[in-house]
């Protein structure tokens, strides 16, 4: 529950913060806490039941900071992410993200490799400690999954088998996206991510 708290309390700040920087923007604010207009439920826990289909992701640039160890550490790492953004004078263009490279089932923990991101809509010239790089166009398994942030992961082997189904495997690093700001919604039971896994036909 600690980590939990701590993860929430970075996405309040980090969340509120991106929409107050996106306000310039016509549109880009609004999408942060907008219902999610998505052509898939939204799964609940315990996530018996988690719709899943794919799509074409389209080339996204973003700024980021990348570290090993936990995946717990990815709330800090978001903070850090975007108060260097805001140092740099960045803009943001829309909610934050995480990439997650490795199995922690398969990869010791100090080990894990993830990306704390902040999309953008062109390439800026960030400095340390933030880089910048485009996540690539692919064909991408998909779900939007309710609950809380740290929870989220318990609704990924749905989506697993639903690439088994289709006889794809992962094929690059799982994205979550994290759609709401935990304080513009009443219970932690509304906030929503959608997980985006690169999938490619099975060998």
């Amino acid at each position: 529950m600690r980590f939990q708290l701590s993860f929430a309390t970075t996405l309040i700040v980090l969340l509120a913060s991106c929409q107050a920087t996106s306000r310039s923007k016509p549109g880009a604010a609004e999408s942060l806490d907008l219902p999610i207009a998505g052509d898939l439920p939204v799964a609940q826990p315990p996530y018996q039941q988690v719709e899943a289909d794919w799509k074409q992701r389209i080339d996204q640039p973003y700024v980021y900071i990348e570290a090993r160890g936990s995946y717990t550490g990815i709330g800090k790492l978001l903070e850090r992410a975007f108060k260097a953004a805001v140092a740099d004078g960045l803009e943001i263009s829309g909610p934050p993200f995480a990439l997650y490279y490795d199995d922690p089932g398969a990869v010791a923990v100090d080990e894990l490799r993830m990306r704390a991101c902040l999309p953008v809509e062109s390439q800026p010239t960030p400095q340390a400690p933030l880089a910048f790089d485009v996540l690539p166009s692919t064909t991408v398994v998909y779900a939007f999954i309710g609950g809380p942030y740290p929870e989220v992961p318990r609704a990924y082997p749905s989506l697993f088998a639903f690439m088994r189904r289709l006889n794809w495997s992962e094929s690059g690093p799982i994205r979550e996206i994290y759609l709401r700001s935990p304080s513009s919604v009443g219970d932690w039971s509304e906030l929503v991510t959608e997980v985006q896994i690169p999938a490619a036909l099975a060998r």
